[in-house]
């Protein structure tokens, strides 16, 4: 597979005109330095020199993986059988950005995966260079480091050490989130790859800990993602403000000053959580940790996709995950304004956001 990545990454570079020698010239050394660095995990495990820890993390890699296959149904191909030692917190720096006056991500178009509201670089000085380059025309800038990333399938990813830093719980969601974009991928259709592979990754999970009697680590999970639909509502409000603001007469003076505003009352509604719901847990933190702009909203809302079509889904398929994948690939071949308008259906109740098993 590593002989072949020069000749696949020239020509998909030669396929395609939106973006310069430059910026694939770093994505083709950044895959090739990847793919070079991997090493066989039974070989670390085999290796006495291998610490007990990295080895104990392995093992929980390994027995994700077949759970994945087994009762997911997600790829069971040679991705996640080797491991790299990034030396990083992230692999991957993707740059998002938007209008001043919009909530639609800039899109980048790529021969493999089509049209992606991002743009990734494995370095992450190029990446605030690039994210800078925005910033001077007038672009609202985020640049969102990524632990974890997908080939499609291209190529049998590693196991990277930044999908270490964290429980087994954050791998095994790692996993099932990359795995599912093998599964099922849509070119140029971001908000749905996105949205199925989140689902995914939320319903794998709860299967995954219940199969282990894992009670209290499953209501762990719970909450943080009752946390995630806290912060989804909220940030649901701020963009219809902003949109009917971005959409009214206002001269942009005006609009910059509202847009301020709307932006910091987000931040303050956030802290009203904290303090009550939450009961001070702050689960959010890193998110608001730094300022808010429409890029960041956009890529927020980028994985959050239809949680309640897909409930719809794999309840029709009673919770059988081989059929829950059958009937999203029929969704899959929808027509784009179709698909679109079925992964922003409404749920029919609150209760039913996240996945139920």
């Amino acid at each position: 597979m590593i002989a072949r990545l020069p000749v696949i990454l020239v020509a998909l570079y030669l396929l395609t005109a939106c973006s310069g020698p430059g910026y694939y010239m770093q994505a083709i050394s950044g895959q090739w330095k990847l793919m070079r660095s991997r090493e066989e995990i039974q070989a670390l495990l085999d290796n006495p020199e291998t610490s007990p820890e990295l080895a104990a993390q392995l093992q929980s890699a390994s027995r994700i993986k077949v759970f994945a296959e087994a009762v997911l149904d997600l790829p069971g191909d040679g991705s996640y059988s080797s491991y790299v030692e990034v030396g990083g917190s992230a692999l991957v720096w993707n740059v998002i950005a938007t209008p001043e006056f919009s909530l639609q991500a800039k899109q980048w178009c790529f021969p493999v995966a089509g049209c992606v509201p991002y743009r990734g670089y494995f370095d992450q000085h190029k990446a605030n260079d690039s994210a800078d380059r925005l910033r001077r025309k007038g672009m609202d800038v985020h640049v969102s480091p990524a632990a974890a990333y997908s080939s499609l399938g291209w190529f049998e990813d590693p196991l990277l050490s930044t999908m270490l830093s964290g429980s087994d719980t954050r791998l095994a969601a790692y996993l099932f989130h990359e795995l599912a974009h093998q599964r099922l991928y849509i070119k140029g259709d971001g908000a749905f790859n996105e949205g199925y592979a989140s689902f995914v990754e939320q319903a794998g999970v709860k299967i995954w800990l219940e199969s282990q009697q894992r009670d209290s680590d499953l209501l762990e999970w719970q909450q943080l993602r009752q946390a995630r639909r806290d912060v989804a509502a909220l940030i649901d409000n701020i963009r219809a403000e902003l949109n009917a603001l971005y959409l009214s007469s206002h001269p942009e003076a005006t609009k910059r000053k509202q847009k301020a505003e709307i932006l910091d009352s987000l931040s303050n509604s956030h802290e009203q959580l904290v303090e009550g719901k939450w009961a001070g847990n702050r689960y959010f933190n890193s998110w608001f940790k730094e300022p808010v702009n429409n890029a960041k909203l956009a890529l927020f809302n980028t994985y959050q996709g239809s949680n309640c079509g897909f409930q719809e889904l794999l309840d029709k398929a009673d919770g059988n995950m081989k059929e829950f994948h059958r009937l999203a690939g029929q969704v899959s071949g929808l027509p784009g304004t179709d698909r679109e308008k079925w992964l922003n259906q409404p749920c029919m109740s609150q209760e039913n956001h996240d996945p139920e098993v």
